[in-house]
C-alpha cells in the first residue's frame, strides 16, 4: 500500500489485525510501527523474523523515502532528519494516536529522533542495535580491523568509501558480512541468507548518502534531545556487535529518562537470528505489559 505523505509516497504493509476478538469481548491491540536498518535497505529484511509481533500488536511496516517499494525522489532528501518526518506524517496519515515505535540500527536512529521530537505520539519505544551519533562508524572500522578477515576488512572500506554503488555490490557486501552481523552464521545458513537477499529491494543511493564521504551518518547527533523522551524505553543490544557496538546502547540508556537495557551475551548485530526465543520474550514482555519482571530474571 502506499500512503502519499508529504512530498512522497511511502509504501508501507501491516501485519496483524488491529482488534482481538476473546468471547463476548474486543480487545484493541497496539500499533506497532517498525522501522527498518540501512540505508539502503527496506521493510522486508525485518521478516519474517519480527512478525511474532503480529500475535499481540497490530504491525506496520514502511519503507523509508527512496527506498524498498517507496518512491524514489531527490537524493539530497533521503536522510534521518526527512525519515522522521515521514514516520510523523504516515502515523496521521493512518489515524493512530501514539504508536510503539520499534526500530532497529538505522531505523533505531529514526525511532530514536522521532521520539525526541514528537514525545506525544510515541506510548512505547525499543530500540534495537542502534547509536545516537556518528561515533559508530569509528569504533566500528576498529572492530573489523581488530577480528575482521581480510575480504570483510575489504568490503567494509568499500562500504566507508562510498563503493557500493549497484545492487549487486551491495548483495555482495552482505554475502560477505554475514558472519559479522551474525554469531550463529554458518554454512547451513546462507541459502536461507540467499533467499531473503534476493527478495530484497536494495538501494545503493541511499546507503552511500548516509556513509559515503559527506554523508550524513558522518556527522549525525542525537544525544542532545535524548532527554525530550518520554515513552517507556527499551534499549536492546549484542554484546558481539560490530556496527552498533554495545557501550553505544548503553550512552543512549544513560540519556533516556527511565529507559531500560539488555544486553544479550551471544548475538551480534541479529539479535532476533542469534538468540530469538530471549529476544521475542523481552520483546512480548515490552509492548503488552511491564518490562520490568525480564529486566530483573536477566
Amino acid at each position: 500500500m502506499l500512503a502519499k505523505i508529504r512530498d512522497t509516497e511511502i509504501f508501507f504493509d501491516v501485519h496483524g489485525a488491529t482488534l482481538e476478538i476473546d468471547g463476548a469481548s474486543v480487545r484493541e491491540k497496539p500499533v506497532a510501527f517498525v522501522s527498518h536498518g540501512g540505508p539502503g535497505a527496506e521493510h522486508s529484511i525485518m521478516r519474517p523474523g519480527m512478525d511474532p509481533l503480529g500475535e499481540y500488536a497490530q504491525v506496520v511496516y514502511w519503507d523509508h523515502r527512496g527506498q524498498g517499494r517507496s518512491a524514489r525522489g531527490d537524493i539530497s532528501k533521503y536522510t534521518l532528519d526527512e525519515n522522521v518526518e515521514d514516520l510523523e506524517a504516515l502515523r496521521i496519515h493512518l489515524g493512530i494516536e501514539k504508536i510503539v515505535s520499534v526500530g532497529t540500527s538505522y531505523g533505531g536512529m529514526v525511532a530514536m529522533a522521532h521520539a525526541a521530537r514528537y514525545p506525544k505520539s510515541v506510548a512505547k519505544l525499543l530500540l534495537i542495535v542502534t547509536a545516537a551519533h556518528s561515533g559508530l562508524n569509528k569504533r566500528a572500522q576498529e572492530i573489523v580491523a581488530e577480528r575482521g578477515s581480510d575480504e570483510e576488512k575489504e568490503i567494509t572500506r568499500q562500504l566507508w568509501a562510498g563503493e557500493l554503488t549497484t545492487e549487486e555490490a551491495l548483495r555482495n557486501y552482505f554475502r560477505k558480512t554475514w558472519g559479522l552481523y551474525s554469531t550463529t552464521f554458518d554454512e547451513s545458513k546462507r541459502a536461507k541468507n540467499e533467499e531473503s537477499l534476493a527478495r530484497t529491494i536494495l538501494s545503493p543511493e541511499a546507503l552511500n548518502h548516509a556513509f559515503a564521504p559527506g554523508g550524513f551518518l558522518r556527522t549525525f547527533d542525537l544525544r542532545p534531545g535524548l532527554g525530550r523522551i518520554t515513552a517507556p524505553t527499551l534499549i536492546l543490544a549484542g554484546r558481539h556487535d560490530w556496527i552498533c557496538a554495545p557501550e553505544f546502547s548503553e550512552e543512549i540508556h544513560a540519556l533516556i529518562p527511565g529507559s531500560h537495557l539488555k544486553i544479550f551475551e551471544n548475538s551480534s548485530h541479529s539479535i532476533r537470528g542469534d538468540e530469538p526465543e530471549a529476544f521475542h520474550a523481552i520483546v512480548k514482555e515490552f509492548i503488552t505489559g511491564s518490562i520490568q519482571s525480564q529486566i530483573n530474571q536477566s
